[in-house]
């Protein structure tokens, strides 16, 4: 194999990618201060001392809400380009592909119902 100037500028790229990405890692830790305790060990910090037990726990059915959110959000932004070519399109073949789609999440939305994702637990004082 012949080294080219090609090979030199895939070689420089590479090595100009890894420090554009490891150097502000590298140079934070070389320049981040170090000092612990006080108020850096706390959980919020804007200047004021918190009030009460500042770490609270989310219970785990809002994380669920969460990325059951961000999957029907995602699956419906592939939506937004078949309907702006739909119309350019002939025959039924379109139609049929994004109802066979919007059937395969009408099946998920069950399925998380019928495992009871849906319900909100009442919380037990």
């Amino acid at each position: 194999m012949v080294f080219s100037w090609l090979h030199l500028a895939i070689v420089l790229f590479l090595v100009g990618g890894l420090l554009f990405a490891g150097g502000p890692l590298i140079l934070a830790a070389l320049v981040a201060p170090r000092a612990r305790g006080g108020d850096m060990g706390m959980p919020y910090e804007c200047g004021m001392r918190p009030y009460g037990g500042a770490w609270t726990h989310y219970h785990m059915n809002y994380y669920v809400y969460a990325l059951l959110f961000l999957a029907f959000d995602v699956d419906v932004l592939y939506l937004f380009p078949v309907a702006s070519v739909y119309r350019a399109t002939e025959g039924w073949l379109p139609f049929l592909e994004m109802i066979i789609f919007l059937a395969v999440l009408a099946l998920a939305i069950l399925y998380f119902w019928a495992k009871g994702v849906f319900t909100w637990p009442r919380r037990i004082s």
